[in-house]
């Protein structure tokens, strides 16, 4: 096992990355698989996938030619692009963080992480964003994302990598999100 970690540069990496989602997906597997194992909950398209791609490169973790892990970059340019989460891009506009509100500042969303199952618990995670935080952080105050309050294992696994909780919400018949900054 070789990992190397990079920018996606390539449409057969996003499409790896769309077939890792969808195995993913919330409500694709048990309740007790999700609590154990986490989930996503945005499924994205190629087309969009490839101009969020553009504009900030996904981070990918491969093991040879195989996708085993990414983390979706997503800039302000893409709040109305994707339904589910224009509330949240609303909510970071007026949310006050460090005594400034958020819509000001230059932030970067991470749209989403996942790791294939059979790679988790090897230090994918950390390695996505230890490249994620070398490329972006440079550029952006922060990094922000959220993630839902019952997905147990990715917000234990974002307290570890230094994700700080700012603001919850719920989300009438959806979830409760915990907005993470770094």
């Amino acid at each position: 096992m070789q990992i190397q970690y990079s920018a996606a540069k390539t449409t057969d990496e996003l499409q790896q990355i769309l077939l890792l989602q969808k195995e993913n997906l919330r409500h694709k597997n048990d309740a007790e698989e999700e609590r154990e194992q986490g989930f996503v909950t945005v499924q994205h398209d190629i087309e969009l996938l490839t101009k969020m791609n553009q504009i900030a490169p996904h981070i990918i973790a491969t093991d040879g030619d195989n996708v085993i892990g990414y983390a979706l970059a997503m800039t302000k340019h893409f709040r109305d692009e994707i339904p589910v989460l224009h509330s949240m891009f609303v909510l970071l506009d007026d949310l006050m963080v460090e005594d400034k509100k958020l819509g000001t500042e230059k932030f970067l969303v991470m749209g989403q992480i996942c790791i294939d199952k059979n790679y988790r618990g090897k230090g994918i995670f950390q390695g996505l964003y230890a490249h994620y935080f070398q490329l972006y952080k440079p550029n952006y105050t922060y990094i922000i994302t959220e993630v839902a309050e019952r997905n147990v294992r990715s917000l234990q696994a974002h307290f570890k990598v230094g994700f700080k909780d700012v603001h919850r919400y719920d989300e009438p018949g959806f979830e409760t999100w915990v907005v993470l900054m770094y």
